[in-house]
């Protein structure tokens, strides 16, 4: 069930993810342009209606089209999206999730029942025609029929979240957000469902408390914070480290493992994010596009003019919290727990991986002719650019430069890849893909073990 999720949450923030940079330069044309931005200019201004209606869902259609039918599939679904785009009195970002991989689906469908099929030389005709035509029909359906349907989703939404918001439950999110971000959901939550409706939010208003939900870094700095303080063994010795990739790089996935080991911590990380939400909502606190990835330095750009207390404060407190209910979580249940070493051997031992490089089904690999490893994480943005940088250095350092140490978003591991390092929390997603390869599972993003072991396993292939 979690990998099913795992799977649903990442096909839904897919479609957002790549273009963050869009989403960030609407943010910033609006906290600069808008009559109460930084350098106020009515004619810059207009530039945020139009980016927001049409440019945004747009991209966000392309991108679903394109996962499922490649450029075919992107062209269609832009069409397909733009159908449930106009008319539309609120950015349709739900609609073009929906038609943009519904229009890649669908000329998916077509090719492959006109495969073989088309008269030699009328390829390009029917191809050009058949998108054509094919958006055509998806952009109408769209219109009349997707359209109200997501007016109708839309009103519910704003029903449900203007309900939380009056009774002041918004803080109560932190029940769900908190547990799914370690289990990897944190880019699904985020992007697949805070930042549309955030978008939304700030749109009317100037900014939103939605993108602060599951971004804020404070809980994960009280967490790391403590471990520097009581924690034992190696977790206590690359705490300090995480602290510097997590708060002032944004990646948040460095801490998950620090809660896996411990579980009774997620208790700290929940009380953490309920006061940074709470603190959001007495001090009318918010953020006018999503900070991607979740630092301090991106929470703080794309703060609005005149809300820079508010969410500094929201931070804080959400760290401080986090950190005095981990200091006594790890004090009175880390005594055994707290070894990250410990945790990870008996997480590989429960998982029954095997040593060296003998790969799930019990092949080995030929470690001489190894020339390309992946690190793959949720997104393929974060912590598998981090592990594979680190990796890349300690090949080189070992003089095996010429490996090839890319990363990539896990559901997309390329079939060329020999060796796959990714988090045990990630496995089952990764075979998945790629069952041929040698699967590498590690706990700790930072100082897992597991990267000297691969390293050394390979200089005695190539010796």
């Amino acid at each position: 069930m979690k990998e099913k999720v795992q799977r649903a949450g990442r096909f839904l923030s897919g479609m957002v993810m790549p273009n963050i940079g869009a989403f960030i330069a609407w943010g910033l044309i609006t906290a600069l342009f808008i009559p109460d931005g930084w350098w106020p200019n009515d004619s810059f201004a207009t530039i945020v209606g139009p980016m927001l209606t049409y440019l945004l869902p747009l991209l966000i259609g392309y991108t679903g089209g394109l996962t499922v039918a490649g450029q075919r599939g992107a062209v269609v679904g832009s069409i397909a999206t733009f159908g449930v785009i106009v008319g539309a009195e609120v950015p349709m970002f739900l609609g073009a999730m929906i038609m943009g991989p519904l229009g890649g689906v669908a000329i998916r469908w077509f090719d492959k029942a006109s495969k073989d099929k088309i008269p030699a030389g009328f390829e390009m005709l029917i191809n050009n025609f058949s998108a054509g035509i094919i958006g055509t029909i998806l952009a109408l359906i769209a219109f009349l029929v997707i359209n109200p349907l997501c007016l109708g989703i839309n009103a519910v939404l704003a029903a449900g979240v203007g309900f939380f918001v009056q009774h002041g439950l918004m803080p109560l999110t932190s029940i769900f957000v908190e547990p799914g971000k370690v289990l990897f959901l944190n880019n699904a939550i985020n992007h697949g469902i805070f930042t549309p409706l955030g978008i939304e939010q700030s749109g009317a208003i100037g900014k939103s408390i939605f993108f602060m939900i599951e971004s804020n870094p404070g809980p994960g700095l009280g967490l790391l914070l403590a471990y520097c303080l009581v924690g034992h063994g190696s977790a206590k010795t690359s705490a300090p480290g995480a602290i510097v990739i997590h708060f002032l790089g944004g990646i948040h996935e460095i801490y998950f493992p620090f809660v896996l080991m411990n579980p009774i911590l997620i208790l700290a990380m929940i009380g953490g994010g309920i006061t940074g939400v709470f603190t959001l909502q007495i001090l009318d606190g918010g953020l006018i596009a999503a900070a991607s990835p979740g630092s301090i330095f991106a929470e703080l750009l794309m703060t609005p003019r005149g809300g820079f207390f508010a969410n500094i404060t929201s931070i804080i407190l959400a760290a401080v919290v986090s950190f005095i209910l981990s200091v006594v979580l790890l004090r009175v249940y880390g005594k055994d727990e707290a070894d990250l070493s410990t945790s990870q051997r008996r997480i590989k031992e429960m998982k029954a991986e095997s040593k060296g490089l003998a790969t799930p089904a019990g092949a080995a690999i030929d470690t001489a002719n190894v020339t390309k490893i992946v690190f793959a994480c949720d997104a393929g943005m974060g912590s598998s650019a981090m592990g594979a940088s680190m990796l890349r250095k300690k090949l080189k350092a070992a003089g095996l430069g010429k490996i090839e140490v890319v990363h990539s978003p896990v559901s997309e591991i390329p079939l060329s890849a020999q060796i796959i390092v990714t988090h045990v929390e990630l496995k089952d997603r990764a075979i998945a893909v790629n069952p041929k390869a040698r699967l590498v599972t590690i706990t700790n993003f930072m100082g897992a073990p597991e990267y000297d072991q691969l390293v050394s396993d390979l200089v005695k292939g190539k010796s």
